[in-house]
């Protein structure tokens, strides 16, 4: 249970526990007034043996069937998870010279490569995809549609450049987003963008101007930072360090709704697009369980009723 419709019906709950204080006063009341008109071996020969909680239970399992049926005038809701009809996922990809560092083997690019191309591959068919890459500047290398061969070989045809230009990556993106919306002239459908990369913004606009943008359009752009603290590039025979920059990155996808991933490995870089494709193909309902509340609150009210009839040949 995660919310309740109409919670002012709890207010039920009162003489319900007022009813369960009345039953501990009686029972008190009745112990004492045995002790005082009756000795203790006469009791014994009174009273037979039996299991004190069987005089308990049946007016435990009403009380609580009295606690389910209150609940079930609150109309009780539970968070499901069911399949999104539509979305349009923009997977944008850093192809800036660090994305070459050997960290992440064989490549942070050709591992990324990989990765990406599978979570294409496994998002529902009815998904619009589209590809960004970016290094010093940004470009829609496969427009979002249904074609996942068009996406998933813009993928594995990417090429590394100069400069790493994120804030343009996301602006591109919107912009794929947007373009797509204008020409199918569908109605606003989810529309996230899974960007990843290892990097800082040097080049292009910033990435507040694309947090800016990402906001206005209503895009959560999720983030995965990938790479380790001590990659590193060779360039003209000298090692250059290539830190991932998580801060930066998880920044961004907290300005803008999304989530922030980071991954060290092809292999965990497999299981954040799986998650991130899970959180996409699926959004989350709440359904109303009255029912099953008033069902266990008349089945518990009537297992007391037989308990009460089985043990002590009456209902109350």
């Amino acid at each position: 249970m995660s919310a309740l419709e109409s919670p002012v019906w709890l207010l039920l709950l009162l003489p319900v526990a007022a009813l369960l204080g009345y039953y501990l006063w009686q029972q008190r009341r009745r112990s004492r007034y045995a002790v005082r008109f009756a000795s203790l071996p006469m009791l014994e020969k009174l009273v037979p043996e039996r299991p004190q909680w069987r005089r308990h239970l049946p007016a435990g399992l009403l009380l609580l069937a009295f606690v389910a049926l209150c609940l079930a005038a609150a109309r009780p809701q539970v968070d499901v998870q069911v399949p999104r009809d539509r979305a349009t996922i923009m997977v944008a990809i850093d192809v800036s010279l660090s994305m070459e560092a050997t960290d992440v083997d064989p490549t942070r690019l050709e591992a990324a490569q990989q990765a990406a191309v599978a979570f294409v591959d496994d998002l529902p068919d009815r998904f619009n995809v589209g590809v960004v890459a970016f290094a010093g500047t940004s470009s829609v290398v496969a427009t979002p549609g249904l074609d996942r061969t068009e996406a998933t070989d813009a993928i594995r045809s990417l090429q590394l450049d100069e400069g790493t230009a994120i804030g343009e990556g996301v602006i591109s993106s919107l912009d794929a987003i947007a373009a797509l919306g204008r020409r199918t002239g569908a109605e606003e459908v989810p529309a996230p963008v899974v960007l990843l990369s290892d990097g800082t913004n040097t080049m292009g606009r910033e990435v507040a101007e694309g947090v800016a943008a990402a906001n206005r359009a209503g895009v959560p752009v999720s983030t995965i930072a990938y790479g380790t603290a001590t990659g590193t590039v060779e360039v003209e025979g000298q090692l250059i360090p290539v830190p991932v920059d998580v801060d930066a990155l998880a920044d961004l996808a907290e300005a803008t709704g999304g989530e922030a991933y980071t991954a060290e490995s092809a292999d965990q870089l497999d299981e954040v697009y799986e998650d991130i494709g899970s959180s996409i193909g699926f959004q989350t309902e709440q359904r109303d369980v009255t029912p099953w509340w008033v069902a266990g609150g008349l089945l518990l009210a009537m297992v007391a009723a037989f308990l009460s009839l089985r043990w002590f040949s009456r209902i109350a």
